[in-house]
């Protein structure tokens, strides 16, 4: 095997002549471009052939070139400036938005050590000691651009959309970073290219499944994807934050969900399923399957796996409710996940010192799965029990606009007709 010597740690980086760096980070581009692409080609074909339909066919082989023709089109389209709009705020917000997106990619490891016009350079454009939480702090900026896109629009919907985003993002950054805390206890570091060296016997997303599973739900509600895109519930904000968008702006937040999503799923393959390592220990009986380039092409896999699952979700599963998902986020994810952090915790000090008895182990998972089961269900026992005996009657017109009512109200017996009287 040649990988990434583990002995250099972090010393394997800055050492690039400085043309390198450059090529590096043009390819990064490139790829990110190219495979933004092919996946909205690919999440057409796939719903396409989910429902029974055939998809993007004519244009090149297998319909390949339908996305550059849609990119052309909107490149084309008439560029609309709404009059109500802060005009700098509102030519500025896309670029917020896309520009983080590109430079998560810095730090994230596509391969081992390998010769590179004849120089041995990592394939990864840099690293350092926090290297996680750069990703999360710069993904976390592309937020300002939803919100402030929104809000420059000078659109009631668009605003609402923004608004809705940013709560949604922040929320879900919360329960998704508390799921990488276990990795990072695991891996003893946070720098990308060594939590891949640490799974070089067992993958993160095997020991720690309920991480594992908290992300991947997490990071689907991070990009606003389906069944979690409610700043753009078209039924109720017409497009969301980007309502007033037209032309390239509305195609720079395109591209901007679109390499999120393979940030947060290059993210995860690289904290949970080994990165660039082979899938199902093929190195143990191929001793070049983690040389070369070979690794760039397992990470690339993972990544696809992950959109798919993305692909997959939109295409099977309706879009919740506000609440419901807000609920979700505050109320099950975050408290699981500090439950799961605390059980990795001692288990993981237990270890380092020695070990423990197996007795002591199924007891604390006992009580933590207890636990979980108070969490799920004792609340909406509480609920059912707390439900008033006689609801108020709710009326839609006290305000002077019609409002529809709450889940726990219940409507009144009168219609006002169309001149404001009690019918």
């Amino acid at each position: 095997m040649n990988p990434l010597d583990t002995a250099k740690g972090l010393s394997a980086f800055g050492q690039d002549p400085v043309w390198i760096i450059i090529i590096k980070a043009l390819m990064i581009f490139v790829i990110l471009v190219l495979l933004t692409l092919f996946n909205i080609w690919w999440e057409r074909r796939v719903v396409a052939r989910m429902q029974h339909r055939i998809g993007p066919n004519v244009h090149g082989p297998f319909g390949l070139l339908q996305s550059l023709a849609d990119g052309v089109k909107l490149a084309l389209k008439e560029d609309i400036l709404p009059k109500a709009a802060d005009k700098a705020v509102y030519f500025i917000a896309p670029v917020i938005a896309v520009i983080p997106a590109f430079l998560t990619f810095s730090v994230i490891p596509f391969g081992p050590e390998v010769n590179f016009f004849g120089e041995r350079t990592p394939l990864q454009l840099t690293d350092m000691p926090v290297a996680v939480l750069f990703v999360m702090a710069i993904a976390s900026i592309g937020i300002y651009g939803i919100v402030l896109g929104g809000w420059s629009s000078g659109s009631t919907y668009s605003l609402l959309g923004g608004l809705r985003s940013s709560a949604q993002m922040i929320s879900y950054e919360v329960s998704m970073g508390l799921a990488l805390v276990a990795v990072f206890l695991y891996a003893g570091s946070m720098s990308t290219s060594e939590i891949v060296a640490a799974q070089d016997k067992l993958w993160f997303g095997l020991i720690l499944a309920p991480s594992f599973v908290i992300y991947v739900i997490s990071m689907i509600g991070e990009t606003n994807r389906a069944p979690f895109d409610l700043p753009e519930a078209e039924g109720e904000l017409v497009g969301g934050f980007h309502t007033e968008y037209s032309s390239l702006k509305f195609a720079l937040f395109f591209l901007a969900e679109y390499i999120n999503m393979a940030t947060v799923s290059a993210l995860a393959t690289t904290l949970f399923l080994g990165g660039w390592r082979a899938p199902f220990w093929i190195d143990e009986f191929w001793a070049g399957a983690n040389e070369n380039y070979w690794p760039f092409l397992w990470f690339m896999g993972k990544v696809l796996f992950f959109i798919f699952i993305f692909i997959w979700l939109r295409g099977s599963l309706p879009r919740l409710r506000y609440d419901q998902f807000m609920h979700f986020g505050w109320k099950r994810l975050i408290p699981i996940s500090l439950l799961w952090i605390i059980a990795v915790a001692a288990i993981r000090t237990i270890n380092l010192n020695g070990g423990f008895d197996r007795t002591y182990l199924f007891g604390a998972i006992g009580v933590l799965a207890a636990l979980m089961i108070v969490l799920f269900f004792v609340e909406e026992k509480n609920n059912d029990e707390a439900a008033p005996e006689k609801a108020e009657p709710f009326d839609a017109f006290a305000g002077g606009y019609p409002v529809p009512p709450m889940p726990d109200q219940a409507a009144a017996a009168t219609i006002r007709n169309a001149t404001g009287g009690d019918a």
